[in-house]
Protein backbone atom coordinates (compact mmCIF):
# COMPACT_ATOMS: atom_id res chain seq x y z
CA UNK A 1 0.00 0.00 0.00
CA UNK A 2 1.41 3.98 -0.98
CA UNK A 3 2.06 5.88 1.85
CA UNK A 4 -0.70 8.62 2.83
CA UNK A 5 1.49 10.96 1.35
CA UNK A 6 2.00 9.48 -2.22
CA UNK A 7 -1.92 9.65 -2.37
CA UNK A 8 -3.14 12.35 -0.97
CA UNK A 9 -0.72 14.02 -3.70
CA UNK A 10 -1.81 12.15 -6.42
CA UNK A 11 -5.19 13.75 -5.53
CA UNK A 12 -3.77 16.70 -5.62
CA UNK A 13 -3.38 15.99 -9.35
CA UNK A 14 -6.18 14.03 -10.14
CA UNK A 15 -9.01 16.48 -9.65
CA UNK A 16 -11.79 13.43 -10.07
CA UNK A 17 -14.95 13.53 -9.06
CA UNK A 18 -17.74 10.97 -8.67
CA UNK A 19 -20.15 10.87 -11.01
CA UNK A 20 -23.87 11.97 -10.22
CA UNK A 21 -26.48 14.61 -9.68
CA UNK A 22 -25.30 15.39 -6.00
CA UNK A 23 -23.13 17.43 -4.58
CA UNK A 24 -19.65 16.14 -4.72
CA UNK A 25 -16.22 16.48 -3.17
CA UNK A 26 -13.17 14.40 -3.47
CA UNK A 27 -9.88 14.38 -1.73
CA UNK A 28 -8.33 13.79 1.97
CA UNK A 29 -9.41 14.57 5.69
CA UNK A 30 -8.51 13.71 9.55
CA UNK A 31 -12.63 13.02 10.46
CA UNK A 32 -11.63 13.83 13.58
CA UNK A 33 -8.97 13.87 16.72
CA UNK A 34 -10.87 14.03 20.32
CA UNK A 35 -8.22 15.54 22.67
CA UNK A 36 -7.86 15.04 26.61
CA UNK A 37 -8.91 18.64 27.46
CA UNK A 38 -12.03 18.50 25.48
CA UNK A 39 -11.44 19.96 22.17
CA UNK A 40 -12.14 18.22 18.87
CA UNK A 41 -9.52 19.31 15.82
CA UNK A 42 -10.91 17.69 12.21
CA UNK A 43 -10.00 18.68 8.81
CA UNK A 44 -11.85 18.32 5.13
CA UNK A 45 -8.94 18.87 2.06
CA UNK A 46 -11.04 18.87 -1.16
CA UNK A 47 -9.43 19.96 -4.02
CA UNK A 48 -12.07 18.50 -6.24
CA UNK A 49 -15.46 20.31 -6.05
CA UNK A 50 -18.63 20.24 -7.82
CA UNK A 51 -19.90 23.64 -6.22
CA UNK A 52 -17.22 25.65 -5.88
CA UNK A 53 -13.21 26.32 -5.77
CA UNK A 54 -11.51 23.11 -4.09
CA UNK A 55 -10.99 24.17 -0.05
CA UNK A 56 -9.89 22.99 3.23
CA UNK A 57 -11.54 23.84 5.94
CA UNK A 58 -10.85 23.19 9.84
CA UNK A 59 -13.19 22.09 12.41
CA UNK A 60 -12.77 23.00 16.18
CA UNK A 61 -14.97 21.44 18.41
CA UNK A 62 -14.54 23.42 22.25
CA UNK A 63 -14.69 21.64 25.49
CA UNK A 64 -18.60 23.57 25.83
CA UNK A 65 -19.57 21.79 22.90
CA UNK A 66 -19.46 24.11 21.08
CA UNK A 67 -18.14 24.10 16.96
CA UNK A 68 -16.61 26.89 14.67
CA UNK A 69 -15.37 26.02 11.06
CA UNK A 70 -12.63 27.70 9.67
CA UNK A 71 -12.35 27.36 5.32
CA UNK A 72 -10.35 28.74 2.83
CA UNK A 73 -13.38 29.57 0.98
CA UNK A 74 -16.32 31.28 1.53
CA UNK A 75 -19.36 29.21 3.35
CA UNK A 76 -21.54 28.79 0.80
CA UNK A 77 -19.12 26.81 -0.94
CA UNK A 78 -17.41 24.85 2.34
CA UNK A 79 -18.59 23.17 4.88
CA UNK A 80 -20.63 24.98 6.46
CA UNK A 81 -23.23 24.85 3.65
CA UNK A 82 -24.24 21.63 5.38
CA UNK A 83 -23.76 22.11 8.91
CA UNK A 84 -23.70 25.94 9.73
CA UNK A 85 -27.25 25.29 11.38
CA UNK A 86 -24.75 23.78 13.74
CA UNK A 87 -22.28 25.96 14.92
CA UNK A 88 -21.31 28.92 17.09
CA UNK A 89 -19.18 30.80 14.16
CA UNK A 90 -17.39 30.42 11.06
CA UNK A 91 -14.68 32.42 9.08
CA UNK A 92 -12.77 32.34 5.94
CA UNK A 93 -8.95 32.07 6.69
CA UNK A 94 -5.76 31.00 5.45
CA UNK A 95 -4.97 27.04 6.01
CA UNK A 96 -1.55 25.30 4.90
CA UNK A 97 -1.64 21.73 5.36
CA UNK A 98 2.54 20.78 5.34
CA UNK A 99 3.40 17.00 4.74
CA UNK A 100 6.74 16.57 7.21
CA UNK A 101 7.48 12.92 5.82
CA UNK A 102 5.17 9.86 4.15
CA UNK A 103 3.51 9.35 7.39
CA UNK A 104 3.15 13.07 9.18
CA UNK A 105 1.83 16.84 8.58
CA UNK A 106 1.39 20.26 9.97
CA UNK A 107 -1.57 22.22 9.63
CA UNK A 108 -1.92 25.73 10.43
CA UNK A 109 -4.58 28.00 10.62
CA UNK A 110 -3.63 31.54 10.24
CA UNK A 111 -5.41 35.46 10.44
CA UNK A 112 -5.72 35.52 14.08
CA UNK A 113 -6.71 31.80 14.59
CA UNK A 114 -3.34 30.90 15.64
CA UNK A 115 -3.56 27.30 15.45
CA UNK A 116 -1.03 24.89 14.95
CA UNK A 117 -1.83 21.40 14.97
CA UNK A 118 0.48 18.14 14.11
CA UNK A 119 -0.62 14.97 13.10
CA UNK A 120 1.36 11.06 12.72
CA UNK A 121 -0.18 8.47 10.84
CA UNK A 122 0.17 4.79 10.75
CA UNK A 123 -1.02 1.79 8.82
CA UNK A 124 -1.97 -1.19 10.95
CA UNK A 125 -3.34 -4.82 9.45
CA UNK A 126 -6.97 -3.53 10.42
CA UNK A 127 -6.55 0.09 8.30
CA UNK A 128 -5.12 -2.53 5.62
CA UNK A 129 -8.04 -4.44 5.78
CA UNK A 130 -10.43 -1.93 5.45
CA UNK A 131 -8.59 0.18 3.14
CA UNK A 132 -8.65 -3.28 0.98
CA UNK A 133 -12.38 -3.44 1.33
CA UNK A 134 -13.15 0.19 0.40
CA UNK A 135 -11.27 0.11 -2.59
CA UNK A 136 -13.13 -3.25 -4.14
CA UNK A 137 -17.10 -1.89 -3.19
CA UNK A 138 -18.65 -0.93 -6.62
CA UNK A 139 -19.93 2.57 -7.12
CA UNK A 140 -23.67 0.64 -7.10
CA UNK A 141 -23.12 0.42 -3.60
CA UNK A 142 -21.75 3.53 -2.83
CA UNK A 143 -24.98 4.83 -3.52
CA UNK A 144 -26.57 2.36 -1.63
CA UNK A 145 -28.07 3.97 1.50
CA UNK A 146 -28.74 0.60 3.20
CA UNK A 147 -25.01 -0.47 2.29
CA UNK A 148 -23.58 2.30 3.97
CA UNK A 149 -25.56 2.29 6.90
CA UNK A 150 -24.11 -1.47 7.65
CA UNK A 151 -20.92 -0.57 6.27
CA UNK A 152 -20.81 2.50 9.18
CA UNK A 153 -22.60 0.18 12.08
CA UNK A 154 -19.51 -2.52 11.18
CA UNK A 155 -16.83 -0.14 11.00
CA UNK A 156 -17.43 1.38 13.88
CA UNK A 157 -16.22 -1.59 16.34
CA UNK A 158 -13.88 -2.61 13.99
CA UNK A 159 -11.54 0.42 14.06
CA UNK A 160 -12.50 0.79 18.08
CA UNK A 161 -13.82 4.22 16.86
CA UNK A 162 -17.49 4.37 18.06
CA UNK A 163 -20.33 4.95 16.26
CA UNK A 164 -19.50 5.75 12.46
CA UNK A 165 -22.08 7.18 10.35
CA UNK A 166 -21.54 6.66 6.31
CA UNK A 167 -24.82 8.11 5.89
CA UNK A 168 -27.88 10.08 7.16
CA UNK A 169 -28.80 13.87 7.15
CA UNK A 170 -26.54 17.16 8.06
CA UNK A 171 -27.66 19.68 10.34
CA UNK A 172 -28.92 22.03 7.31
CA UNK A 173 -31.46 19.07 6.52
CA UNK A 174 -29.35 17.40 3.27
CA UNK A 175 -28.50 13.94 2.87
CA UNK A 176 -24.68 12.88 2.40
CA UNK A 177 -22.99 9.30 1.55
CA UNK A 178 -19.50 9.01 2.73
CA UNK A 179 -16.72 7.18 0.60
CA UNK A 180 -13.62 6.38 1.91
CA UNK A 181 -11.21 4.27 -0.25
CA UNK A 182 -8.24 4.43 1.81
CA UNK A 183 -8.00 4.89 5.79
CA UNK A 184 -5.27 5.16 8.33
CA UNK A 185 -4.98 5.71 12.30
CA UNK A 186 -4.08 9.05 13.89
CA UNK A 187 -0.86 7.10 15.77
CA UNK A 188 -0.18 10.93 17.68
CA UNK A 189 -1.61 13.94 17.35
CA UNK A 190 -0.63 17.62 19.30
CA UNK A 191 -2.34 21.20 18.51
CA UNK A 192 -1.79 24.10 20.21
CA UNK A 193 -4.76 26.74 19.82
CA UNK A 194 -3.59 30.75 20.75
CA UNK A 195 -0.82 29.02 23.12
CA UNK A 196 -3.00 26.45 24.81
CA UNK A 197 -1.98 23.00 24.86
CA UNK A 198 -4.85 20.88 24.01
CA UNK A 199 -3.17 17.80 25.61
CA UNK A 200 -3.53 13.86 23.88
CA UNK A 201 -5.30 12.46 22.02
CA UNK A 202 -8.87 10.80 23.71
CA UNK A 203 -11.47 9.78 23.26
CA UNK A 204 -14.35 11.83 25.06
CA UNK A 205 -16.13 10.58 27.45
CA UNK A 206 -19.44 10.68 25.16
CA UNK A 207 -18.75 10.80 21.79
CA UNK A 208 -20.14 14.34 19.39
CA UNK A 209 -21.98 14.59 16.52
CA UNK A 210 -22.79 16.92 13.82
CA UNK A 211 -26.63 15.64 12.82
CA UNK A 212 -25.72 12.12 11.33
CA UNK A 213 -21.96 12.74 10.85
CA UNK A 214 -20.47 11.08 13.92
CA UNK A 215 -16.95 12.37 15.09
CA UNK A 216 -14.61 8.81 15.18
CA UNK A 217 -13.36 8.17 19.08
CA UNK A 218 -10.20 8.29 17.93
CA UNK A 219 -8.00 9.81 15.10
CA UNK A 220 -8.62 8.58 11.79
CA UNK A 221 -6.98 10.13 8.52
CA UNK A 222 -9.34 9.21 5.25
CA UNK A 223 -9.16 9.37 1.75
CA UNK A 224 -12.23 9.16 -0.53
CA UNK A 225 -15.30 11.58 -1.56
CA UNK A 226 -18.29 12.54 -0.33
CA UNK A 227 -21.96 13.62 -1.43
CA UNK A 228 -24.63 15.57 -0.30
CA UNK A 229 -28.13 16.54 -1.57
CA UNK A 230 -28.16 19.48 -3.79
CA UNK A 231 -28.64 22.35 -0.82
CA UNK A 232 -31.75 24.65 -1.45
CA UNK A 233 -31.40 28.12 0.21
CA UNK A 234 -34.88 28.50 0.32
CA UNK A 235 -35.58 25.19 2.55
Amino acid sequence: MQSPRTLAESVERNLALPSGPEERFAGYGVMGVPFSSGYILALRHFPASSVGPGYTSVWIREPSGAWTMHSTTGPGSSCPRYFGNALGSVSTRGISIRWRDDYSFSVDVGDGLDLSWDVTLAATPITRIMSAVATSVPERLWRNRMFLRAMGAAAGPVLGAGHIGLTGRVPNGQTFGARPRQMWFVRGSTAHLQGRNLGQASALPVQDRLGDFWIPQRGIFMIGSSVFEPFDPAA
